[in-house]
């Protein structure tokens, strides 16, 4: 019997390349998303698109149900959907900020536990969060991005031993830079030009933020994809799985300083903030 993967934001990048990912080899595949007629493309025998908005708990359960009907199972979930707000705290609207920890670590917890009754029936399970490298590293004015998925590390590490004597794995992916329409739908950037002391800052971020936009040297989502792939299928305690050259040089470079001194003065003379 095919094992079924429920994906949240499937609608463009990783989502709907790690859709297209597991229906080539074999699983059935629930791709989610806000607006389902932007998953066309996707559709196939082993491939059901419906609705799901992480914001609307009634959406998750008709979703969830909907997978248990059509494919008789959940086997892995993967918690993909999420976008990045950054800007400076004090500009930004508490609507925004509420948004960011709704979307980024609310809807993941709110669809994990949705699935989880269905994995713990069948006593076997994986679930995988998209965490990035800005979840154990951070940006300026990415206070509220780098929060949640902070956020999603925590809470995937312990959900990882709550959840190993059921057996269900957790798992966590952290991608560097993808070649994504991230910085298009999926980023907000907020800025209050009357508080003029945050402006020599927002100018040199933005500047170094446009240098480093280019896809060149960035992974594709189909890397991606791969090491979702892999994540699911790792029967290990490994908890976080590295996405990218870029991002596993990041990381190492960041966790070699002995001192977050050392980091903050590196990054600080990148973005020019000297």
């Amino acid at each position: 019997m095919s094992q079924t993967i429920l994906i949240t934001g499937a609608s463009s990048g990783i989502g709907r390349a790690t859709a297209s990912h597991f229906a080539e080899r074999g699983w059935n595949v629930v791709a989610t998303m806000r607006n389902p007629e932007d998953g066309a493309g996707l559709v196939a025998d082993n491939v059901w698109v419906t609705r799901l908005d992480v914001l609307d708990e009634a959406s998750i359960r008709a979703a969830v149900e909907g997978a248990e009907a059509r494919f008789g199972s959940i086997d892995a979930l993967l918690n993909n959907a999420g976008y990045g707000a950054y800007g400076a705290l004090e500009a930004t609207p508490m609507e925004v900020i509420r948004r960011q920890f709704d979307v980024n670590v609310l809807g993941l917890v709110v669809t994990t536990k949705a699935v989880l009754p269905v994995m713990r029936a069948a006593k076997r399970g994986v679930i995988v969060n998209i965490s990035s490298v800005g979840g154990r590293m951070s940006y300026p004015f990415g206070a509220l991005y780098h929060g949640s998925k902070w956020a999603v590390e925590g809470l995937s590490e312990a959900l990882h031993f709550e959840l190993i004597p059921l057996g269900i794995r957790v798992k966590v992916v952290e991608p560097g830079g993808v070649a994504t329409d991230f910085a298009g739908r999926s980023f907000v950037f907020t800025n209050d030009p009357a508080l003029a002391e945050y402006q020599p800052m927002v100018q040199a971020i933005t500047a170094a933020m446009q240098s480093g936009s280019s896809a060149s040297g960035q992974q594709s989502p189909q890397e991606v994809a791969e090491v979702i792939w892999e994540a699911v299928h790792d029967e290990t305690t490994q908890i976080r799985f590295v996405s990218g050259e870029g991002a596993k040089e990041l990381l190492a470079k960041r966790y070699s300083f002995e001192q977050d001194e050392a980091f903050v003065g590196g990054m600080r003379k990148r973005f020019g903030l000297e």
